[in-house]
């Protein structure tokens, strides 16, 4: 049996982003995707390592590390050496990043809209039932190679 479900959320993920960083630009938020990713963890949980974000985000180290210098420089964020570990470095919200969550959360909401649009509660529950499942099947997998 041929399946194409690895295919459709690729297409999926690329057309997802290319709307939503769309709707950041008209909103007048000037953070991409990526970074609104990094946000959105530090919202929920403000002070961490960018291995703890690496972990929430599911992006690569490199690539949160990347992205995090960026938005240093930018003002977005700051960074400090963890009084209780000096050897880890700790990733905070600027008053300016804590300012852009109500309109980040709006914009995301109207992302939710265009997503779910003509699906009822009962499909969406499901729906993202099965992606927990893919997502808990894929991270075991890379979990179990990292340990050999």
């Amino acid at each position: 049996m041929e399946t194409r479900g690895g295919f459709y959320i690729t297409q999926i993920k690329q057309l997802q982003d290319r709307i939503f960083e769309r709707l950041l630009h008209e909103n007048n938020i000037e953070i991409s995707g990526g970074q609104g990713r990094i946000l959105f963890v530090l919202w929920k949980t403000d002070h961490l390592t960018i291995s703890e974000i690496s972990k929430k985000t599911a992006l690569a180290k490199n690539t949160v590390s990347i992205v995090v210098n960026g938005m240093v420089n930018k003002g977005i964020l700051e960074r400090a050496i963890n009084p209780g570990n000096r050897r880890e470095t700790v990733i905070s919200l600027t008053d300016y990043a804590k300012s852009l969550q109500k309109k980040y959360e709006e914009v995301s909401q109207q992302m939710n809209a265009i997503f779910y649009q003509g699906f009822s509660e009962k499909e969406q529950k499901q729906f993202e039932q099965y992606l927990v499942r893919i997502l808990d099947t894929l991270t075991g997998a890379e979990d179990a190679n990292k340990h050999k």
